[in-house]
């Protein structure tokens, strides 16, 4: 894989490039010129994905929408794939598995289940901005089986139950 270009999507904080991770990007023939995912900020915790074509999703249909990407990340790194607001706020777009998860052994295209919740139809066109990158480290801890678990105060309350009394 060759390695990112820098812009957007270049670590951000003048530190050094080797104190952050590398996440490389391998384009698919559908996808010969758009953008990487980058950040629209120096800020922005998500690097912004875009369409490799042209798609119309009608009022309550879900479609996988391609990106012409195949990733490469670092092992312990996991990328969350989330909704845009905007999309969400104009459209009523929204990714039903959100946040989807990308696992570093996957070499796939990534494609974005997207999700039309409004009345009308949407048109996404090629190259616009259809999802956020987040990454993240993730642990891998050693699950066994207890014969119990110690109390807690709060015990199996949920769903508010810290809200209350």
């Amino acid at each position: 894989m060759t390695a990112p270009q820098g812009g957007q999507g270049a670590p951000a904080g003048g530190g050094a490039e080797s104190s952050h991770p590398r996440v490389c990007f391998r384009r698919l023939p559908s996808n010969p010129d758009l953008p990487l995912p980058g950040r629209a900020t120096s800020n922005a915790a998500g690097y912004d994905l875009r369409a490799a074509e042209d798609v119309v999703l009608r009022p309550g249909e879900i479609r996988l929408v391609p990106t012409g990407l195949v990733i490469e990340l670092p092992e312990g790194v996991e990328c969350q794939v989330r909704p845009r607001s905007g999309l969400a706020l104009k459209h009523g777009i929204t990714l039903p598995n959100s946040p989807g998860t990308i696992d570093p052994d996957y070499r796939g295209e990534l494609r974005v289940i997207m999700q039309n919740l409004g009345p009308g139809p949407v048109t996404l066109a090629r190259g616009e901005r259809i999802a956020q990158l987040v990454f993240a480290r993730f642990e891998t801890p050693i699950v066994d089986e207890a014969e119990g678990v110690p109390e807690t105060q709060r015990g199996s309350g949920g769903f508010g139950s810290t809200g209350l009394g």
